[in-house]
């Protein structure tokens, strides 16, 4: 082996695995945009079904019972519970570990670049729910959905954004990332406590065995995903006949997961070396077609390092990626999008609540994001993301205004009676769209003209 292969690494330094994994957002930000638009298919798919001549179809389709039988045990519920309550199960698992891993190396690990997005974040969950309060007037039931215009869909939000190309600064999208993951969480919380009733007290606290077991299983440094797998089922289970919402298990089970890894990274590279110069030593012959004893030992060894290298949460976070993504969040688009655009009596569903929701979501989300931000700043508590201005502040408050996935969810939650439900996915379907196309345009025009005046700076040698 030459001089020059000795001297080239075979494998990324540990600098540049520690930048690949602090930088996870770009990654998710290029597939956002696809995510998206599958999304937009996903919902509009189920708006055109749910309002052709399959519309009966549509509905019985999803309150179908479907049941899973396995050793004298039985459960049966609607196809929709299924969507809602078990796939959205995985779904919230996904948000976990990605709100774990934020927390300790991403974005919200640094408080001088987390305060900002925690900061707006409040903003963005405070002024829709006032608004929306004020519009409802604070009682009855159209004021249980209170809730509905707090959170932000990351990946139709990053999708958008994805649309403007290179012209946005990074700053705006880790800004928009973040904040958008303090929204979920906060979600999440609204869910567990204001969105779960006639709680089964027995049943949580068998939920309590069973995560406490993951725990232990953390703490004794156990890797295997499919034990947690098994623990987080059951737990599950126990939360769906408790009366807390079972999603919530996911984000529980998710920060159970451990986060560390058995193999530090310079170690890895020196023991990949070692077992790569093993599998293809001089004696080696590529022509014949089974490997020796050796080289399928440097092939285990290979596999064990890059088992031990990998913390857990990242590896299942990674395994999950596209499933969520491509499977998981277009079903649920499916399967909750479709709504009747005309009441039974031939005339509009739009009613009281469509505005309410539809103005939460634009205007709150906005309003409440930017001053938020413009306090903060103001405040010296944070400084703006690098390379953004107070316009493009504006635009990205607008995008936050696109809530569907997790207002779709939180809407399913807060009103059980049918027209309420369908006045509030109008909203939220045409307040998400406009809040998006909204936002869209002003970082579009704002970023154009920023652009604009750096070039002439730089022609008239500025």
């Amino acid at each position: 082996m030459d001089q020059k292969s000795n001297d080239t690494p075979l494998l990324p330094g540990p600098e540049e695995i520690l930048q690949t994994i602090t930088s996870r957002y770009q990654e998710f930000s290029q597939t956002g945009a696809l995510s998206g638009i599958l999304l937009l298919i996903a919902a509009g798919i189920a708006v055109a079904w749910a309002n052709s001549a399959g519309a009966d179809f549509y509905f019985e389709l999803w309150n179908a019972p479907f049941e899973i039988r396995l050793a004298g045990f039985t459960l049966e519920e609607p196809l929709l519970i299924w969507v809602n309550d078990g796939l959205m199960g995985i779904f919230f698992f996904y948000v976990g570990l990605e709100i774990k891993r934020e927390i300790k190396v991403g974005e919200l690990s640094q408080p001088g670049q987390a305060v900002l997005p925690i900061i707006a974040a409040l903003g963005g969950i405070l002024a829709p729910a006032a608004i929306f309060l004020f519009l409802s007037g604070g009682s009855g039931p159209e004021s249980e959905g209170w809730g509905v215009p707090m959170a932000t869909d990351i990946a139709f939000s990053l999708g958008l954004l994805m649309l403007l190309g290179k012209r946005v600064p990074d700053g705006i999208k880790i800004f928009l990332t973040a904040f958008a993951i303090v929204d979920d969480l906060a979600a999440v919380i609204v869910i567990a406590v204001f969105y779960s009733e006639g709680v089964h007290l027995a049943m949580l606290a068998w939920a309590g065995v069973f995560y406490g077991l993951m725990w232990l299983l953390n703490a004794r440094n156990v890797r295997s995903g499919m034990a947690y797998f098994l623990l987080a089922t059951v737990m599950w289970y126990f939360f769906l006949k408790s009366g807390v919402h079972p999603t919530i298990a996911g984000i529980l089970a998710a920060l159970a997961i451990p986060a560390n890894t058995q193999l530090r990274m310079k170690h890895f590279v020196q023991r990949s070396r070692s077992s790569l110069y093993q599998f293809w030593d001089e004696k080696s012959n590529e022509l014949r077609q089974f490997l020796t004893s050796a080289q399928l030992n440097a092939i285990d060894d290979m596999n064990e390092n890059i088992e031990k290298v990998q913390p857990p949460l990242q590896r299942l976070e990674n395994a999950l990626h596209r499933q969520v993504s491509f499977f998981i969040m277009p079903v649920f688009a499916l399967a909750n999008a479709g709504v009747a655009l005309q009441s039974p009596d031939g005339g509009t569903a739009v009613g009281n609540l469509t505005w309410y929701v539809f103005l939460s979501l634009l205007l709150g989300k906005a309003i409440g994001i930017f001053l938020f931000s413009w306090l903060g700043v103001k405040l010296k508590l944070a400084g703006l993301p690098s390379g953004a201005n107070w316009i493009n502040m504006i635009g990205v408050g607008l995008l936050g205004g696109v809530g569907f996935t997790m207002s779709l969810f939180i809407a399913g939650l807060a009103f059980t009676d049918p027209e309420l439900l369908s006045q509030a996915k109008i909203g939220i379907l045409f307040g998400s769209a406009v809040a998006g196309l909204a936002g869209v345009a002003v970082l579009r025009l704002s970023l154009k003209k920023e652009g604009a005046e750096v070039n002439n700076k730089s022609r008239r040698g500025e």
